[in-house]
């Protein structure tokens, strides 16, 4: 796991990075704006939360440190997760109550709520043994389960939005890709929840997140370099990817010691 550890931490420190370099907090993953348009000092908040991603990221890289790393990473993004609560109801009391609307805001809330997972995952895995650590998997399966599903439902429900994405060069055309990726992550969540090659299906799942990292996201930054939102969508992206992996290689080293166990 050590490998995803170090790809969490980095993108994680680089989300960081860019926090400092905007002063500011990037809109699309650490909505902040969600609890309201004056927020006073919020360009000091952004500094501290850009120091604590750094701290975060670089502890988890360190042995000695890692719990630490861990534990600051869980909870500065489960503190973005909670920046889309607001939205639940805002969302639909300016667009209207639709299900796409919904799940949508769904989507943004689970996006921050599987890299939070995944901190506590490198929390609990020192030492990987004993109830804390099998709880703590037993709760990433459920929302990185649930929340694969959201994502697959986002993108099946509002294909319109999600069309910038798929670059026009693909074949097949972009709301193929839409579809096509909705219904994998669908598919993972199904695999995960019910235990059917969960192990699997998460490593694809971040496999998938990479994929993005590599053909739907540069193109924003080529389009628009001096904004904060295209390179923190980057790394964010790329520290669900090291989420993901957390997730994945904690559940096969989970099952290898059951087996251990039985035999």
């Amino acid at each position: 796991m050590k490998a995803a550890v170090y790809l969490y931490g980095f993108a994680s420190a680089a989300a960081g990075v860019m926090d400092l370099m905007w002063g500011g907090f990037d809109s699309a993953h650490q909505p902040i704006q969600a609890l309201g348009d004056h927020i006073h000092g919020v360009r000091i908040l952004a500094y501290i939360t850009g120091i604590w991603m750094i701290a975060g990221g670089a502890a988890i890289l360190w042995r000695r440190n890692v719990r630490a790393g861990g534990a600051m990473l869980a909870i500065i993004y489960f503190v973005f997760a909670v920046f889309w609560l607001p939205r639940f109801y805002t969302a639909t009391h300016y667009l209207g109550f639709r299900l796409s609307v919904e799940i949508g805001v769904f989507a943004g809330f689970c996006s921050q709520l599987i890299t939070a997972a995944a901190g506590a995952l490198v929390y609990a895995s020192q030492p990987a043994e004993g109830r804390a650590w099998s709880s703590t998997i037993v709760a990433a399966c459920w929302m990185f389960g649930i929340c694969s599903i959201g994502f697959g439902l986002g993108h099946l429900t509002d294909l319109h939005d999600n069309l910038v994405y798929v670059p026009k060069w693909m074949p097949l055309g972009t709301e193929f890709w839409v579809i096509v990726t909705g219904i994998c992550f669908v598919l993972a969540g199904l695999g995960i929840l019910t235990r059917i090659q969960d192990v699997l299906a998460a490593r694809l799942l971040a496999l998938m997140f990479f994929v993005f990292n590599l053909v739907a996201l540069p193109p924003f930054i080529l389009a628009s370099p001096h904004r904060h939102a295209a390179w923190g969508g980057s790394a964010y992206n790329l520290a669900a990817v090291g989420a993901t992996w957390i997730f994945a290689e904690s559940t096969a080293g989970r099952q290898a010691r059951r087996v251990n166990d039985v035999s």
